[in-house]
């Protein structure tokens, strides 16, 4: 039978663990953009624009005031409407370099006839090399790449009805090699992957995809933190 001595040190074992949990969630170092108070038809200082292979910048990357703003009166576009099938409008956030993240963007489906809807980039060491996960409108599904010298390679596909021109959520939770992926709060992957241990996250649009992006959260634990 467990003497009070036992569930002394049991309790003192809990309290233990729960200081240390609460330490580490204390420990995390969180930044949002919501670019509401950002100046219109300009881009985010933190933010930088990725070149497509012919050098050009990968997309018309602005923020616009719009009433169709998640948190309004902004959001973040991408408003190039044109490109070949493999132009990744990519952008990538400074500051934001690390391994263990969290990070959540909403996104909003405006146009394109050869590609429609956007994602989330992270651990990219730059516009070539990085994780993707993406969710399509027209292919009506979600999916999970590496990008690796700028060729993507698949990793998981979930098929997944996507409704356009209304918001969607896209969350990324990495620990280690374990990837978790969620789409309007449902889980869609859950993988291991080795290949990029630590880098920035970004945003993603392919084509002639237009796509509104608001409220970007990037949560990286303090010892991953720049």
């Amino acid at each position: 039978m467990p003497t009070l001595i036992h569930k002394a040190v049991w309790a003192v074992g809990m309290l233990s663990l729960l200081v240390l949990a609460a330490g580490v969630e204390a420990a995390a170092v969180e930044k949002v953009w919501t670019f509401d108070s950002d100046t219109i038809d300009s881009l985010p200082k933190e933010f930088v624009v990725g070149t497509l292979f012919d050098g050009r910048p990968a997309g018309d990357w602005r923020v616009l005031r719009t009433d169709q703003a998640k948190s309004p009166p902004h959001v973040l576009g991408q408003m190039q409407g044109k490109g070949s099938e493999h132009a990744y409008k990519v952008v990538l956030v400074k500051g934001t370099d690390g391994s263990d993240v969290d990070l959540e963007v909403s996104f909003f489906p405006v146009d394109g006839k050869a590609d429609m809807g956007g994602g989330l980039i992270w651990r990219a060491s730059d516009d070539r090399n990085y994780y993707l996960t993406r969710a399509n409108p027209l292919e009506q599904n979600v999916r999970i790449y590496r990008v690796v010298k700028g060729i993507r390679h698949l990793l998981q596909n979930f098929n997944q009805t996507i409704s356009v021109k209304r918001w969607h959520t896209l969350r990324v939770i990495t620990r280690g090699c374990q990837i978790r992926v969620l789409y309007d709060e449902g889980q869609v992957f859950d993988l291991c992957d080795n290949t990029f241990t630590r880098g920035r996250v970004g945003l993603w649009t392919k084509s002639d995809a237009v796509t509104y992006f608001d409220d970007l959260k990037v949560r990286m634990l303090k010892g991953d933190a720049p």
